[in-house]
């Protein structure tokens, strides 16, 4: 596991970025694992201004997102597909039927569930997958529980993950209280895992993710089992 420190969100993202975008030039058609949230936004904004300059092209790109809120329709712009949309993939060149995001408004999604598992098999898994944290150290959407989710499920978010969404939305009782997120299986089968962090609110969570048990209590800190894991994380 490799761990960088910055001195500001403007070059973590730069090196997120980076990262990204190696993945995407050694490998044209490679599957990346995208997060969604205001962490990355600035990494997005750095890979659409890549491909503006001609320094990266997205046609072959496939990518699957982590996660996305349950009863929200993709149109409503708190979506997780409206969020994508909005912040890298109307930005670029890739094929929009390349890019995948539950569909938190299925009617069976128990079904849905295992048919997103099944599609980034299809696909070969995932390349790069890029991550964020969130302050009680779940990933994607898996909570701190009893036990790891191994596929992609259906979870109730904790109060403290909707305290901390709640800015996003006009008032506290709009939060969605499930959402469908990728299961610990497909993240740790990744290739390579980019995980980034902002915030001096984030220190804590990740040295309990990086130095502390494997627990499923910190979601997190099951990735010290994957052998390519880099830390990008900045204090502001």
């Amino acid at each position: 596991m490799k761990y960088y420190s910055f001195e500001s969100y403007e070059k973590m993202s730069a090196k997120a970025a980076s990262m990204v975008a190696a993945q995407i030039t050694l490998k044209e058609n490679c599957v990346l694992g995208l997060p969604t949230g205001s962490t990355p936004i600035r990494t997005y904004e750095i890979l659409a201004d890549m491909y503006k300059n001609g320094a990266l092209d997205f046609a072959q790109v496939q990518t699957v997102n982590l996660d996305e809120y349950c009863g929200i329709p993709k149109e409503n712009e708190q979506s997780y597909r409206s969020f994508m949309n909005h912040n890298l993939f109307d930005n670029v060149n890739i094929n929009i039927d390349n890019t995948n995001v539950p569909n938190g408004m299925a009617s069976d999604i128990a079904a849905e569930c295992i048919r997103y598992d099944e599609l980034i098999d299809s696909l070969g898994g995932i390349d790069l997958q890029l991550l964020g944290i969130g302050n009680n150290g779940h990933i994607g959407f898996n909570e701190p529980s009893r036990q790891f989710s191994k596929d992609t499920n259906c979870i109730d978010l904790t109060e403290d993950t909707i305290q901390a969404y709640k800015r996003f939305f006009n008032d506290i009782s709009e939060v969605p209280r499930k959402a469908i997120t990728m299961g610990m299986r497909s993240i740790l089968h990744a290739r390579k895992i980019v995980l980034i962090a902002n915030s001096l609110v984030k220190e804590k969570i990740i040295r309990a993710a990086i130095e502390g048990p494997i627990t499923p209590l910190v979601p997190a800190s099951i990735l010290q089992l994957h052998p390519d894991v880099t830390i990008l994380y900045s204090k502001k």
